[in-house]
This record gives C-alpha cells, sequence and structure tokens, in this order.
C-alpha cells in the first residue's frame, strides 16, 4: 500500500477545535481541492460543531488558521478552508460504487491525538448501503439514520473526518464512526464520497440544508 499512501498522505491534516482558548476536539480532514487563493477541505461537522476556533496542522507542521465555510449535522459534513500556501497535496477522489466487498481500503487520520497524526490502517470493505442509526440532539438518542460503508480497517477517536481510500490511493469515503461495545471488533463506517460531494457546494457558500421533517 506503499505508493497508494504517497498519492495522499500529504493532502491529510489534522484538525484542532478550539473553546474559550482551550483544545476541545481533534480530528482529520483532507485537501479535495483548491483555487488561486485558498484550499478546500472536508471533515465531520462533529469534529469542528461548537469550536470557537480551527486550526489545521499540514504533514509539514504547518498550522494554518482555517474557516469553517459550512457544515451540516445530519450529512455530519463540514467544508474548511485555509490559506494555499499550506496545501502541498490534493486527494484525488474516486467512488465507492467501483468498491467491491471484500476489496483492500486504507484510512489515514489522527487517532488519539497530534502523538499519532498521520497513521495509516488498512482492512476490506466490509459491507455497503448499511444504515447507522445516530443521536443529532440531547433529546432523542436515535433520531437520524446514515447510509454508510461498513470496514474493518481500525478507527479511533481522532479519525473523524479522514479519508478512506482505496487500493489506487483515490477517496472512495470519509470515516465517520464506529462501533464500541466489549463484544464487537472491527466495525467501523464511512460516508461513501459521492454522497459528501453532491452536497459540497451547498456547504462551500455556507447554504443551509433544508430536511423534511415527520412527526
Amino acid at each position: 500500500l506503499a505508493a497508494s499512501v504517497d498519492k495522499i498522505k500529504d493532502a491529510v491534516m489534522t484538525v484542532n477545535g478550539y473553546t474559550n482558548g482551550q483544545l476541545a476536539s481533534t480530528g482529520t480532514a483532507f485537501v479535495y481541492k483548491k483555487d488561486d487563493k485558498y484550499g478546500y477541505l472536508l471533515t465531520n461537522n462533529h469534529v469542528i460543531a461548537n469550536m470557537n476556533e480551527i486550526k489545521v496542522i499540514n504533514t509539514n507542521e504547518e498550522t494554518a488558521e482555517a474557516k469553517v465555510l459550512g457544515g451540516d449535522q445530519y450529512l455530519d459534513l463540514a467544508v474548511l478552508r485555509i490559506d494555499l500556501k499550506y496545501v502541498h497535496q490534493i486527494a484525488k477522489t474516486s467512488t465507492s460504487e467501483k468498491v467491491k466487498v471484500g476489496d483492500t481500503v486504507f484510512a489515514i487520520g489522527t487517532p488519539m491525538g497530534n502523538d499519532y497524526k498521520g497513521s495509516v490502517t488498512s482492512g476490506i470493505l466490509s459491507g455497503r448501503d448499511r444504515t447507522v442509526s445516530v443521536a443529532t440532539s440531547s433529546y432523542n438518542s436515535n433520531d437520524w439514520v446514515m447510509q454508510v460503508l461498513q470496514i474493518d480497517a481500525s478507527l479511533n477517536p481522532g479519525n473523524s473526518g479522514g479519508p478512506l481510500a482505496n487500493i489506487n490511493g483515490e477517496v472512495i469515503g470519509i470515516c465517520s464512526m464506529k462501533l464500541v461495545d466489549d463484544e464487537i471488533e472491527g466495525m467501523g463506517f464511512a460516508i461513501p464520497i459521492e454522497y459528501a460531494l453532491g452536497h459540497v457546494d451547498s456547504l462551500e457558500n455556507g447554504k443551509k440544508i433544508e430536511w423534511p421533517v415527520l412527526g
């Protein structure tokens, strides 16, 4: 996998969220595009939600102030913008639809804090079109159902928002969550990249995404 990791590793950055000057959240993001002035990163919304300040650290140990352009709690996606000088690689995206169950995949992220940034874990695509109930408010324990990819590559706190890549080093998903229980091992989940990119224009422009509600 080493050659494939090289195609994407410098596009992956650590995300640190601060509240009142104190580090309150750590996650991962990756650069998916750039223009003449800025680089644009995708991450999970839960990594940056309710943070007063967001900073990202690239593989050259450079720290950049990041602006949150938009985010959505139901998508669990957010778009960040940083100065172009901090961008050294752009991740190439593909589609999860081309990956078959049993194909090799790998994740890059920042598990358990900054000391372990750039960690690579690998596994296979264990399943597709999985539905996982998650909580988006303090009032309902499971008020939203996400459709995700299932993987057995190791994910830990801090991997959230990092890329899930295929054997060619192309992003096919965004690592989002895992099942945690003494009886469970190796059940992680990622948002399909085509689903994320279908909403990225709205997030880049800070548009509120309207969702239908039952009841």
